[in-house]
């Protein structure tokens, strides 16, 4: 590069802090995001995602981290990471309007011999056939002569102090060989876990995607296991751990799919596979088997307590979780969304409690209120599903909530498997 760096990071929600924080360590970094609320709470240390705690947060910001809702600060910069969402549309299809969107704001403030590395899942072709131009037809430079391009994507996993972006090995690639070998050498000289640099943007894309189809193929065969299993009224747990004996089993475990990864990358990668002719069936068909598992989880509730004699019209039921995986509160294609639905196809009294989801967003977003816990052991319930294993609901004891006859249904296999446990998915 020639220059020292100074990283300008566009999008600053649950991927583009772990980056910035990253780069931060090392050097000067421009965070910039449109939300104002965002980036004011981000200044006082608050990270609404609870994956970095206040004391980091200032701390970086007293030395090489700074935060703006103004783009015309990102001029500093010499070499960008754009990290924003890439969700699906009501009909399934890419939606690619905030990747644009940043890519009009690099565009506005780039200047000669800068590169700008996007992070955003696409599907593969998204950087160079889509970002780019909007880069080349803002800022009146040429590609690959004036500036140049890379794709790191995000691996980031929400809610983990495991895994996290300083451990876990990010795959890099350039537009030149050059390019390559700047944005391999930033990314390398800030994580503790290295870097693979693949051999081109497109190869880089498409293992993004791929890491995430691969998910739902697996759990998707998982999820159509399950219902056999259910149909033989034999465990799938057990069946699954009788299996991992065998060094080449991989214990995919069965349950919901939804969140902005394994819930939608697998669109973008059919899309495209649509637009070279290709049939993906099999990708498609587990799509639809995960998107099916809301229903029928709930269809199984609903079987169960029909069996004890309840009357669902006037059955009160209570949803343990509502965001789209554990120990997070992120909302976002919670496919819990399907089971509360389902659910309302017969009872109107159906109680949803959730420590870590954010009960505004939850109202605005899905219309439901979420009670808390407190609320919840004052009442009794004739059907109780655990739909998010959320360590908080260890110590919840469910017997005392439990109406005579009831049911309670673990779609995680995560409570202790004892007499008020009725079924697992």
């Amino acid at each position: 590069m020639g220059k020292t760096p100074v990283i300008g990071i566009v999008g600053m929600g649950y991927a583009g802090l772990p980056v910035a924080c990253l780069f931060a360590q090392k050097y000067p970094v421009i965070g910039y995001d449109m939300s104002e609320r965002r980036i004011k709470d981000l200044q006082k240390g608050i990270d609404s995602g609870h994956d970095f705690d206040s004391a980091l947060l200032l701390e970086l910001q007293k030395h090489n981290l700074s935060l703006t809702t103004d783009k015309e600060e990102l001029r500093q910069c010499n070499f960008y990471v754009v990290v924003v969402p890439t969700p699906v549309d009501e009909n399934n299809k890419p939606d690619l309007y905030c990747v644009e969107s940043a890519s009009e704001v690099v565009g506005s403030v780039i200047g000669k011999g800068d590169i700008v590395v996007y992070e955003s899942t696409v599907y593969p072709g998204v950087t160079e056939e889509v970002c780019v131009p909007i880069i080349e037809k803002i800022s009146g430079l040429q590609f690959n002569e004036d500036f140049f391009a890379g794709y790191s994507p995000e691996r980031i996993n929400p809610g983990s102090k495991e895994h996290t972006i300083f451990n876990t090995v990010k795959i890099t690639s350039g537009s030149t060989p050059e390019a390559a070998d700047t944005v391999d050498y930033l990314y390398s000289s800030v994580l503790e876990a290295g870097t693979h640099k693949a051999s081109s943007i497109k190869v880089a894309e498409t293992a993004k995607v791929l890491e995430n189809v691969q998910r739902d193929v697996n759990i998707a065969l998982m999820n159509e296991v399950a219902k056999i299993m259910a149909a033989m009224n034999v465990d799938t747990n057990e069946v699954i751990n009788a299996a991992a004996t065998k060094w080449n089993f991989q214990p995919y475990r069965p349950g919901l799919v939804g969140g902005h990864c394994i819930g939608v990358d697998p669109f973008y990668l059919m899309l495209r596979a649509e637009q070279l002719g290709v049939d993906p069936k099999l990708i498609r068909a587990a799509r639809e088997e995960n998107d099916s598992m809301g229903k029928y989880v709930a269809d199984q509730l609903i079987r169960r307590m029909t069996d004890k004699g309840i009357k669902m019209n006037k059955a009160k039921i209570l949803l343990l979780g509502f965001t789209f995986k554990e120990n997070c509160p992120d909302v976002r294609n919670t496919r819990v969304i399907d089971i509360y639905r389902q659910l309302a196809l017969f009872t109107d009294q159906i109680t949803v409690v959730d420590p870590w989801a954010d009960p505004e967003t939850v109202k605005k977003e899905y219309g439901i209120d979420i009670c808390n816990e407190q609320d919840v052991l004052q009442e009794k319930y004739d059907g109780v599903m655990l739909c998010v294993a959320h360590r908080a609901f260890r110590s919840l004891n469910i017997k005392k909530i439990l109406a005579n006859p009831s049911v309670v249904y673990d779609v995680k296999g995560f409570l202790r498997k004892d007499e008020y446990v009725d079924a697992r998915l």
